[in-house]
Parts: structure tokens; sequence; C-alpha cells
């Protein structure tokens, strides 16, 4: 909760070889050729002036004829104030944050609709109805600030229990303003650190000093808008006064260089850089009272925090250390030796602390006291472990008690003692939040969210279909347990397909009181681009491989189908942001397979997608249309370039919001347009607030809930 390091995809990726486990055709398979696509003029780039007046007067319009049909729909109301009564509910999980063994949390409902943080005792969060006491109420100091503030953490000096910058965003957006809070007396530090508006990223040294990554004036921006020039700032010095310690490049991908400051519990401290290439590959340096030295780690590699004098670092890619001693694969979690690294930055030793097998594979990190807590999918079955360095430096692994068949997560670790929160959630069990201890690899209930919906009729099952290359491709299928095989069920599929991001089951209560409760069927595809099966499950799909993430869901779809589990009259697709672009490529090439199509926060201009916010640093993933071949490529799957006049496509429905300032609105806009242009029908709903999510607020949330589910009942279902 209160240590924010660098928010960004996940930056994984491995070798293609490895696909090879999981399916040997993967392996001989060639790519079909990119299909040749004549460039049309772009004729809708004044949708990109993204608060113009003109770019808005359409919005508005398309916006209120879209509600005349969806929020007309005699049930819009009912399903609207079903989804806000459970994301108001004083019943669901409060999510604690440790910090120096208090619980914080942020909390919202309907008293406090821009949230709230507040604290109390471990013991007391136990209880069935802790006592709160409020440290910062967000609806009091939006109103005061006249601001629509969207909070976004705070981020705080270790270990000291009280000097916070607490992030605040305008609407949602990426970009944030940040300001020092006094954690234990609640209230802003008069005079105290400032920092205005911007895409920024910030690390305490001590308490008189930040590193800070931000724009610093002309020049000192990546072409996505990210800072790569770190400066050090000494309180009660001007901004424009910091002194500058790093300085990467224009041209770098990613989010932007990162500045990090890691303790640990033992009196080691680590500064260092973490500077992105591109998507995927960065260069960590160690920030010395000599300079700045670069790590010869392998650039796939993240970092992961200091335990106990150890730099913990996972790998996605193979690595062999420059004494070649040793050889880890990707995937693997190493840790190296702190004071080694300050010697001789250039040959490192790790250690292993975690190898994947061919079904097992980490995915989340987290550091106690003096353990270190690891979780794992295995064959997208979580799995969780705590793990001991041993007197001779190696490390000791004790498996937890998790079940099966559930998502296992880590929510927040302890550095004050080894006590950490896990939650287990799964399709049809509501989330419950188990208090861990790692000196023991004890776990016992803590918190259990009560049943949203009535999940007593339904059974989830996990099937596999046959992508056109062979690769088997494992879903999750949430139905009635009656359910009658003959097409007629309206089923919704989900998936993301990118940046190696695991889609796992989870608990939705909106989901299932606006979908499952009214017989619907739930759908969630592990296809290629995912981290579900390690580094190589994502490498399969990157650039121009990026077909077989599309033929991956596309056999999904037929699969169902084949089954009887549904029909394409009763078939349904949704997602956002990068599965934004998974609906829109199906949209194109599959017209026929659904008759629902939901695109969210998407990317589909993909000839122009680098200049598009955020969007020069997605070249790693996607590719770019500056070298001929991924061009090629990139026009062959472009949703909004492959748009047919002649095409009979289902009527989809396009979200987005005006605040987002990552993908940015421009693509649904333009998407939109050019559908409009060729008299294909649609429906368009654009929120002002609300960034790259649903909506800045609870009750947007919930409007925006209400729309996408009564336009899938009315497709799908009725």
């Amino acid at each position: 909760m209160f240590i924010r390091i660098h928010p960004r995809h996940l930056p994984l990726a491995g070798t293609l070889a490895a696909a090879c486990l999981f399916s040997p055709l993967a392996c001989l398979a060639q790519d079909a050729p990119a299909r040749a696509v004549p460039e049309l003029p772009d004729n809708y780039q004044w949708l990109e002036d993204v608060n113009g007046p003109r770019a808005m007067d359409w919005v508005k319009a398309e916006n209120a004829r879209s509600a005349k049909v969806l929020e007309a729909d005699p049930r819009f109301a009912e399903f609207q104030a079903e989804g806000l009564a459970i994301l108001e509910s004083k019943d669901k999980l409060a999510f604690p944050g440790f910090h120096n063994g208090t619980i914080y949390n942020t909390w919202q409902d309907a008293d406090h609709v821009r949230g709230i943080l507040r604290r109390t005792s471990l013991a007391d969060y136990l209880t069935a109805q802790p006592h709160w006491e409020t440290i910062l109420d967000y609806d009091a100091l939006a109103k005061a600030d006249n601001e629509k503030w969207v909070q976004r953490g705070m981020n705080c000096l270790y270990p000291s229990d009280n000097l916070c910058l607490a992030g605040l965003s305008a609407g949602g957006e990426d970009a944030s303003t940040e300001r020092e809070f006094d954690l234990k007396a609640g209230k802003f530090v008069s005079s105290g650190f400032v920092l205005p508006k911007g895409k920024q990223r910030v690390s305490w040294v001590d308490k008189d000093t930040l590193l800070v990554a931000r724009e610093w004036g002309p020049g000192t921006l990546t072409k996505s808008g990210y800072p790569f020039v770190v400066k050090q700032w000494k309180r009660g010095e001007p901004l424009e006064q910091a002194k500058e310690i790093f300085r990467g490049n224009e041209s770098d991908g990613g989010y932007g260089v990162s500045p990090v400051v890691l303790d640990d519990a033992q009196g080691h401290k680590a500064t260092l850089i973490i500077r992105p290439l591109n998507t995927f590959e960065f260069e960590l340096s160690l920030v010395t009272a000599n300079g700045v030295k670069l790590l010869k780690l392998p650039r796939k590699a993240n970092l992961a925090g200091l335990l106990d004098g150890q730099l913990i670092v996972t790998l996605n890619e193979d690595w062999t250390p420059a004494d070649k001693t040793a050889s880890f694969i990707q995937g693997s979690v190493v840790s190296l030796d702190l004071k080694a690294i300050e010697r001789d930055p250039a040959h490192l030793k790790p250690t292993a602390v975690f190898t994947p097998t061919a079904q097992e594979f980490a995915q989340g990190v987290s550091i106690t006291r003096n353990h270190l807590i690891l979780t794992t999918l295995e064959h997208v079955q979580g799995r969780a472990y705590g793990y001991t360095r041993d007197k001779k430096g190696g490390w000791a692994r004790k498996k937890l008690a998790v079940p099966d068949n559930q998502t296992v997560g880590i929510v927040s670790t302890n550095e004050a003692d080894d006590q950490f929160f896990l939650i287990l959630t799964g399709f049809l069990t509501p989330s419950s939040l188990e208090l861990g201890d790692a000196a023991t690899g004890q776990l016992k209930l803590a918190k259990t969210l009560p049943s949203e919906f009535d999940a007593s009729k339904d059974i989830v099952e996990q099937l596999e279909a046959t992508s056109t290359d062979g690769t088997k491709v494992p879903y999750f299928v949430v139905h009635r347990k009656d359910i009658k095989y003959d097409g007629s069920n309206p089923t919704l599929l989900n998936a993301y397909g990118g940046f190696q991001v695991s889609m796992t089951p989870s608990y939705s209560g909106v989901m299932g009181k606006l979908w499952l409760e009214h017989g619907g069927v739930f759908v969630l595809a592990n296809i290629r681009g995912g981290g579900e099966f390690g580094p190589a499950w994502h490498d399969a799909g990157l650039k121009t491989h990026r077909q077989r993430i599309y033929d991956d869901f596309a056999a999904v779809g037929k699969d169902l189908v084949a089954r009887k589990i549904t029909s394409p009259q009763h078939l349904g697709i949704m997602g956002g942001s990068n599965g934004g672009l998974l609906m829109g490529v199906e949209f194109n090439q599959h017209p026929d397979l659904w008759h629902a199509v939901v695109i969210q926060v998407p990317l589909l201009d993909m000839l122009g997608f680098e200049h598009i916010a955020a969007g020069a640093s997605w070249i790693g993933e996607y590719g770019s249309v500056s070298v001929p071949a991924e061009r090629e490529f990139l026009a062959s799957i472009s949703p909004y370039n492959n748009l047919d006049k002649k095409a009979d496509y289902p009527e989809p429905l396009i979200f987005t919001t005006t605040k987002d300032d990552r993908v940015g609105p421009v693509h649904a806009r333009k998407f939109a347009a050019r559908m409009e242009e060729y008299g294909k029908p649609f429906f368009y709903d654009e929120i002002i607030e609300g960034g790259h999510a649903a909506g800045a607020n609870l009750k947007e949330q919930a409007g925006t809930y209400a729309t996408t589910y009564i336009y899938l009942t009315r497709k799908l279902a009725d």
C-alpha cells in the first residue's frame, strides 16, 4: 500500500524456445504472412484534440445517442442500484496495508465517495467491527481544493511512521501531484515537499532528501511522455535547484526512469536507478558515493526487494553470469549480496531462490522482516511459499497451506515483524484474507467477504481449446450446474493476452449479481501473451508473432460453440486496454463468431499508437511502424485500419474516459467515427473522469457496469 516503486505494465518476457514445453507444434509452426491492407487517409485526427470543443461535441452527441437506448432500458436503474450497493457495501473487505505494525486502509462507500485513509491496530483490525481512525478525508480535501482528487496512495520514509508523500490525481490521470503528509499527525506538512502535477517517480533518501524523476524542462521527457532525468532534491531549496544524479535518453521506452531506495530490517540500504530501455528491457544501476554504477544484470529482469543484505531479482530471460559457474533459466528468482555488488557490480554471483518448472511459475514476491513470501501459478492454480536464508547463504522453502482452485495473492507484508496477509479468491468463493506468520509458516483466517450473489446453482470447470498451431489453451468456465448443452446459453468470454499479465479466477460481486444470477455463463481464457505459464507464454505472442494470441482467443470461442455451451448468437466478448485491442482484432477477424463485443479503454489505431498518449512506451510489446516488417504486421491487425465497409459486424459497445492519459480516448473515438462513416451500428460511452479505469469513484463505476451488463443482456439473453 505504501511503497510505490514504479507503476508500469509487467515487463516480463522470455525465449520462444520454451514454448515447446506447452506444445511441440508451437515450435514448428510458422506465422502466417501479414495480410496486405490498403492504408486509408486518417480523416479523424481532429478527435485527437482530447479536450477540443469539436471533439467534445462529438463525444456528447454519441453518449446521448447511446444512453437513449441503454439507460432507457427498464432494467438499467435496477442494475445500477445493485452494482452500487455491492461497491458501497460496508461489509466488503477492508484491505490491510502494514506500516510499522499498524494497519492502514483506503476506504470508499456512500459516505466517502472519493475515499478516506484510515488506520487501526492489528488486534483491532482482526475483530468483527474495527475502530478506525480517519487520517485523511479525500472528499473534504477535494472540496477545499476545488479539485476532483483521486487518491494515489502514500509513499513513506522508512522506517519512520510519519513522513509520507500523498499522491493526488486530478480525475484519475496517471499524472499526479505529490504533497508531504505527516501520517502520525494526520495532516499535511506546513512548507513541506510539494511536487506539482506530472508523471513522476519519487523515493525518500532521508527525511530531508528526495530522489525525483519528472519533467525538468524542455527535452527531459521521453517520446512517450515519461521522465528520464533523476535529481536529488533537498528540503528547503527550490525545485529548480535540485542536483542531477542520473540521465537516461529521450529514446528510452517504458514508463520512465525510476529512483528506488530499498531498506531492510537488518540495516542495509540500497539506492538504485531503474532505466527502461524499452517495454521489457531495463538497466539497473546502484547509486554509490563514487557515482552511479551499472549492474551487469540481464536486461529482462525485475527488482523485487532487499532482505538481509540480499537484493532480490526476478529473471525474465536465461542468464549465465560472467564467472560462468552457474546458469539460471528465465522465470527464476535470485538473490545478490549487496556488499559484493558494491565492490564489483560487473561480476555478479547470484544464488537461486526459486527455479520454475514446466508447470509452475513465479507471480508475486514480497518481503517481511526476516523472510521472503512468494506466490506462484501451477497450471493456473495458486500456490504460496515462505523462504528463509540459511547460514550458508542458501534459501530454504516452506510451502504454505492454501486451498486448490483459488487464486493466491500477497496483499501486504510487515517489515516490522514477519506477519503478512494473503488474499484467496475464486469465481464462486467470496474473497478471504489470511494472516500469515513467515517464521512458522502458519496461516489463519482473518476476514471473509460475505456472499454478494447466489452462487449455489453454479460450478467452475477448467477446459482446453486447441489453437491454430496445435497449442493447448486452458480456460475457465463458470456456469449453472444444470446447464443445457444446446447452444442457447448467454456467454461472456474475457481475456487480456499481453504484457505477461496473468488472468486468474477472482470473485466479482458485480459480475455475479448482474450476469451469473441471470443465467449467464462467464469464461476466462489463459491465452498466450499472458504470464500464466511464465515468460515463454508471453514471448510467444510478441510483436509480429501476435497473431498467435488472437488465434488462441478465437479457438476458445470456437471450442465453446463446438461443446454447445453457447453459439455465435449468444456469445459475447469483453476486454480492456491491451484486452481492448484484442477485442478490436477479434471484431474484425471473426465478426460472425460473436454477437456482442465490449471494447474498453482500448488501443485500436496500431499504425498511430506510438504518438497517442503513452503509446511509444509499448513498442517492446507491439513493435514499431518504423520497422518495415513490424509496420506490415501492425497494418494487418490494426482494428481501426481494417474496418471493412462491406463487412457485417456485430453492434459493439465502445467505452473510454476523457481523463485516460495512458492509452487515451483517441483510439475509441476514431474507431467509432469510422464505424459511423461506414454506416455500422455501435454504442459509445465516454465518461470524463476515471483515468484508465471504469470511473473515478464508486458511483461512476456502477454506472459503467450497469451500461455494460444491460448491453450484454440485450444482445445475448433477450
